[in-house]
């Protein structure tokens, strides 16, 4: 059972960040965009049946739920808290569709150089914020990703971020890269 140790507002109004001392997943990352696709996950079908959540996002010792936007924090928070505390430690779930990597590690060097840019250089700082970044794919020098947790309705991710990133990712790996979020 984690306990929380802090929460954290994220740049997001609508994405809050549990900070937690026991770690609920061993590393991976569990994203869902809604109550239907967390079926299979006690934690966040638990969080979703609080009501007025839109997606949750989770690994080691973080979870990131996004609100509606009528509803307040304040009323919010309490209720929260319990599916969080009654949540296991770790937990061993079936793999999710989204656990599916867009690559295989090996077979297409430049996404192995774009993961590889991202772990190092994007992925702390969102996962900072509450939030995350997978790779959907990459069609010649177009590579689509979703933002999760707090960055996936952050407005500033999909505008300014993501230029950021972009020209990062530029000077880092390939000029001719387009980055897209979708």
């Amino acid at each position: 059972m984690p306990k929380i140790t802090d929460i954290e507002y994220t740049p997001n109004p609508n994405a809050v960040k549990f900070i937690l001392k026991e770690p609920v997943t061993s590393g991976a990352s569990r994203s869902f965009p809604n109550a239907e696709a967390a079926h299979i996950d006690p934690l966040a079908d638990a969080i979703f049946k609080i009501g007025n959540v839109t997606s949750v996002f989770y690994m080691d010792r973080f979870i990131t739920v996004n609100k509606e936007d009528e509803v307040s924090w304040e009323d919010l928070l309490k209720k929260l808290a319990e599916p969080i505390r009654s949540a296991p430690a770790v937990t061993d779930l079936p793999a999710q569709e989204t656990d599916k990597p867009a690559f295989v590690p090996g077979e297409n060097p430049l996404l192995d150089r774009i993961n590889e840019f991202f772990d190092e250089r994007i992925r702390p700082g969102l996962a900072g914020d509450g939030g995350g970044l997978e790779i959907i794919g990459l069609d010649d020098k177009r590579l689509l990703i979703r933002y999760q947790g707090a960055c996936g309705s952050c407005p500033s991710a999909i505008g300014g971020t993501l230029m950021a990133i972009e020209q990062m990712l530029k000077e880092a790996v390939d000029p001719e890269i387009e980055l897209v979020s979708v």
